[in-house]
């Protein structure tokens, strides 16, 4: 099994860290009590689908609880249970700032000020970042340079995540998806509608299809929209985007909209990629 604690300072980022962790495939707990590390990593081997991945968020936030801490790795190692420590910090300055920015009183405080909470917070944590497989300082990283350095950290030579592209036909008159990333009105193209024997078919009939691509600028559109897509695919991955959501409009989102987005999944389909098909108002 892979264990990895998330562990450190309050404000240095622990929340986005397991975030990350959870889109590489782990199974995460935040605020663990270490006592129950033991317990837990047991359920997750006597599942009927064992958790082969987990992670666990433990700091100084669970008082009383986190004196456990060394005895409970102690009892992983007796185990044979191997775990990484991955300990997050910032500089006083940035944690006294993320903490004015979302106007939350520091767990450590015990009702004083955030540099007082800050230092006992330092102090608590001294131990665990002395046993650390790795210390990240998040003072001047974004989410994604942190998503990579954690990527660097677990496994240097394992691929990034593969990314979801989810394709969506609609009709304008119905709304737009809430959840696109990227719109495309199809609405340049030959509408079926006006066409009797189409009218009442869909996009998913070869009749409507045929009728549709005979227009050149509709083959036009999907190269371009390809190229578009491979040159970005890598960057949304470095931005730590894993589901991207690519929607084609047209009036009703029975036709045009419908012809073009299986025509782009069956691209994305042919060439590997990870595609997840939805015709929402046919």
């Amino acid at each position: 099994m892979d264990v990895v604690i998330v562990s450190g300072l309050c404000g240095a980022g622990r929340t986005m860290a397991a975030n990350c962790l959870e889109d590489l495939g782990y199974y995460c707990v935040d605020n663990m009590p270490p006592a129950l590390l033991s317990n837990f990593l047991t359920l997750c081997e006597e599942a009927k689908e064992p958790i082969t991945h987990a992670c666990f968020v433990i700091d100084a936030r669970g008082g009383e609880f986190f004196n456990n801490f060394s005895a409970s790795l102690d009892e992983l190692k007796q185990r044979g249970i191997n775990y990484r420590i991955l300990f997050l910090e910032a500089s006083d300055a940035v944690l006294i700032r993320r903490y004015s920015a979302n106007r939350r009183g520091h767990p450590m405080a015990r009702g004083g000020t955030v540099e007082e909470g800050i230092r006992r917070d330092r102090e608590r944590m001294e131990s665990v970042r002395a046993m650390a497989d790795c210390v990240i300082d998040t003072s001047n990283m974004k989410q994604a340079n942190l998503n990579e350095a954690i990527r660097n950290v677990l496994n240097p030579e394992r691929p990034a995540r593969e990314l979801t592209v989810t394709v969506e036909s609609f009709g304008y008159k119905h709304g737009i998806p809430l959840d696109a990333d990227v719109v495309f009105d199809m609405r340049f193209l030959p509408n079926p509608y006006y066409v009797p024997s189409l009218k009442d078919k869909t996009g998913n009939n070869k009749q409507v299809r045929d009728y549709i691509f005979k227009a050149p600028e509709a083959n036009e559109f999907l190269d371009k929209l390809d190229l578009l897509l491979d040159a970005v695919v890598s960057a949304f991955i470095r931005e730590g985007k894993y589901n991207l959501t690519i929607c084609f409009g047209c009036t009703g989102g029975h036709h045009r909209s419908v012809a073009m987005a299986n025509a782009f999944a069956k691209r994305l389909e042919a060439e590997g990629r990870h595609v997840v098909l939805i015709h929402r108002d046919l």
